[in-house]
């Protein structure tokens, strides 16, 4: 009896070695999918910067309509998941969900699960995988003129923009205009 119920409790023990390991994994890729769709909202705003008063198209940067490249997304997401012991598997990848741009991104853990009674799981390293996507905060008026002064309203927050005397400064911080937060 003592046996088996040593043998219950080391095989409890195994799974949940196995658990935490597969929580670390997530935790990671939350981290670096959610790095990258920041990294490319950043991205965004200093593209939208120059458009406005330059291209009579800038309202859409405003929609989500104009996909960010994230031509940084990749190296955000590898360091946010460096610093939670794991290593990005195949890059940041650009998705769409919800009709919102956004990053997937898939992580492998660098540490194993561990010893235990279960032969094989030593070796065996977690895996997983988070999407994060970039979605507009502030709602305009669809007629409005992009050559015009544009009245934005983002919750909280009222932001005026005037193409016609526009500094890129006079932006506000990205998480005014654009939320960023986990979708799958």
């Amino acid at each position: 009896m003592t046996g088996i119920l040593l043998f219950a409790a080391f095989a409890f023990f195994a799974f949940a070695q196995a658990a935490s390991a597969r929580n670390g994994a997530q935790s990671a890729a939350d981290a670096a999918a959610l790095a990258a769709a920041q990294d490319a909202r950043d991205e965004l705003m200093d593209r939208l910067g120059q458009v406005v008063g330059q291209d009579d198209n800038w309202l859409d940067w405003l929609d989500g309509v104009q996909d960010p490249e994230g031509v940084g997304a990749t190296a955000a997401a590898e360091q946010l998941a460096a610093e939670n012991d794991s290593t990005v598997q195949g890059g940041a990848q650009p998705t769409v969900m919800g009709g919102y741009p956004g990053f997937r991104v898939e992580i492998q853990t660098n540490y194993t699960v561990g010893d235990s009674i279960i032969p094989g799981t030593e070796g065996m390293r977690a895996r997983a995988h988070a999407t994060a996507v970039i979605q507009p905060r502030c709602d305009f008026d669809p007629d409005a003129d992009p050559k015009k002064p544009v009245k934005l309203d983002c919750g909280d927050e009222i932001v005026n923009i005037d193409p016609g005397d526009f500094n890129p400064d006079d932006l506000p911080d990205a998480s005014v205009l654009f939320s960023v937060h986990l979708a799958e």
